[in-house]
């Protein structure tokens, strides 16, 4: 359903095309008859192969670039020439409605099943009727996997306008603001300001963009506050944002509660990490606690899961499931200290308990999702399984040309790389492919162990397909057909098994607590997602409800003879929220 991605002047077409298909009447954008592109005025994107091999090489460069120049790339000081206005959300009278997604810039399925759902008036919720927010958060990642203007165009702007493409008939017109997360960053974070703060009175369709940094501060009914701080990446926090927090928090007094937004639930990364703390709980103790207000619920993506941990103070709450492919639960650790004792930071805040209080998937969920890796695997990822045959093609004809001398040896070593550099590519990038140099926290025993035992089992599966390829009588045809049997037929079979092997190595790794994320990113699961919404009363109760969708919507039609505010493009199959847990009240 996917429309074909045109060539550069093609899609520049569609872009100059689509602005008089959607824009001839301000506020009224003429609705879509298809799913053309030409017609929406972006490409609705498949999910993201995380496991291609030109991805996992230009990712791997954009991120290593990040870590080396981050610090060069860094706009956010030079944001303090923009105005560094605190902003008001008084709701209607005196309550307000607010939602809360992230990770959402991925495929066009996940990603506009959510928009849709947060799109509509209302949601019935097991047997609660919860009206669409007046105010909507995006917490980062709003693009995968690297940002870019037309990245955000089809992953994110495209499939929210379609959602909401007009203010709403009846009510305000509701607002939006945005953090960035690490795959905003990967550009230096030009394209997140120019589609979230870089207009006056710029809008995503019906949501309306008022910041103009890639931080905000705004005061809530109710006595609350939404506090969205940018870390980029994990680093410090500049002075001209915490100059602005500073004076936001001017405003604040004992009586005052925040609702702290930040990039990642770095409350669970430093289980790992104890750093990884440090910063948010620098910017709790200098900048909200000397107010004498306190943070009740905190609030972060990242990971692609809606978790919960709680203690008698606070509720950190993870909701990643705006669309990016699930990570599990079931290896979420079900007691965390916070800040973690072990924290090298001065003056560090008294470390709490925390209990993991509720998650979604359940974590037996979770588990069986992670079962499916041998079967999605190779589905999700093509390029992959062709990489693996190439790599082991290219194995098999060096062990060859060492273990069967014939008259064409001398060609055929010209042509295979040598034995010894084979072996050592293998073995060095299952070790680092265990631990990649990017990753965060210590390498462990176990992330050597696992990573040379990979390295060892594609080796011996060299041997046993070096074997059974000289049992063949392709060994002694004439140069260079036995290399071009090879590309044919073993480069296939091989990429298969291998495959299935590095399955199994991840099946296995994923359940010591070792390359998680690339169990589940391998398999790209675009269900089981989630967004908050939250309610805040003119009394200053605030009620956290956790909406949680089993499975996204695969096949839509366009929906042109909709009101002016009705989404363009309508699921073919309902989509059924549902409350992942029961509401949690705050107060």
């Amino acid at each position: 359903m996917y429309g074909t991605p045109p060539g550069a002047a093609h899609r520049h077409q569609a872009r100059l095309v689509s602005r008089f298909v959607t824009e001839d009447t301000p506020g009224h954008p003429t609705r879509p008859r298809s799913l053309d592109p030409l017609e929406l005025g972006f490409t609705p994107r498949g999910p993201v192969p995380w496991l291609a091999p030109l991805l996992l090489l230009s990712t791997g460069l954009r991120t290593l670039l990040a870590l080396l120049f981050g610090a060069y790339l860094d706009k956010r000081e030079l944001q303090s020439a923009l105005p560094g206005k605190i902003y008001k959300q008084p709701g209607v009278d005196g309550e307000l409605w607010l939602d809360y997604v992230a990770d959402l810039g991925d495929g066009f399925d996940a990603t506009y099943s959510m928009a849709y759902l947060l799109a509509q008036p209302e949601l019935d919720l097991d047997g609660r009727r919860l009206p669409r927010g007046q105010v909507l958060v995006m917490g980062g990642d709003q693009v995968y996997p690297t940002a870019s203007g037309m990245a955000y165009e089809d992953r994110c702007k495209g499939p929210y306008q379609a959602a909401l493409p007009s203010s709403p008939a009846a009510g305000p017109q509701p607002t939006l603001f945005a953090i960035a997360g690490n795959h905003d960053w990967y550009d230096g974070l030009t394209a997140f300001l120019r589609l979230f703060a870089r207009r006056k009175d710029g809008s995503i369709g019906g949501w309306r963009t008022e910041q103009n940094r890639s931080y905000f501060a705004t005061e809530l009914p109710g006595k609350w506050w939404l506090f969205g701080i940018d870390q980029q990446s994990g680093s410090y926090l500049d002075d001209p944002q915490l100059i602005y927090f500073e004076e936001a928090a001017r405003r604040l007094g004992p009586e005052h509660k925040v609702i702290l937004v930040v990039p990642a639930p770095t409350w669970v990364k430093a289980v790992e990490d104890p750093d990884e703390y440090d910063g948010v709980d620098y910017f709790v103790r200098t900048v909200i606690a000397p107010t004498g207000a306190r943070v009740p619920l905190m609030v972060s993506g990242d990971l692609h899961h809606y978790a919960r941990y709680a203690s008698d103070e606070r509720q950190l709450v993870t909701c990643g499931g705006g669309g990016a492919y699930l990570f599990p639960t079931h290896k979420l650790p079900t007691g965390i200290n916070v800040p973690p004792p072990d924290t090298l930071a001065r003056r560090a805040s008294r470390s709490q308990p925390y209990e993991l209080a509720g998650c979604y998937p359940e974590p037996e969920q979770s588990r069986r999702f992670g079962r499916g890796i041998f079967g999605r695997l190779p589905r999700r990822n093509p390029g992959f399984a062709t990489m693996l045959g190439i790599v082991h093609t290219l194995l098999m004809l060096a062990m060859t040309g060492v273990a069967h001398r014939t008259s064409d040896a001398t060609e055929q070593r010209l042509f295979s790389i040598p034995l010894v550099i084979m072996l050592l590519f293998i073995m060095v990038g299952a070790v680092l492919f265990a631990k990649p140099p990017s990753a965060g926290a210590k390498r462990h025993a176990k992330h050597w162990i696992l990573g040379v035992t990979h390295g060892l089992a594609h080796i011996g599966l060299g041997v046993a397909g070096t074997w059974a390829w000289l049992q063949l009588p392709f060994v002694d045809w004439e140069w260079p057909w036995p290399a071009v049997a090879a590309a044919v037929l073993y480069g296939p079979v091989s990429g298969f098994v291998a495959c299935q092997l590095i399955a199994a190595y991840l099946f296995v790794a994923g359940s010591m607590g070792v390359n998680v994320n690339e169990l589940f990113a391998g398999q790209g699961i675009e269900d089981a997602k989630s967004f908050l919404r939250i309610h805040i009363t003119a009394d200053g109760t605030l009620t956290l409800y956790p909406v949680a969708v089993d499975r996204v919507c695969h096949d839509w039609r366009a929906n042109p003879d909709g009101a002016p505010g009705a989404p363009w493009v309508e699921p073919m199959q309902p989509l059924r929220p549902h409350l992942a847990e029961d509401p949690i009240e705050i107060r």
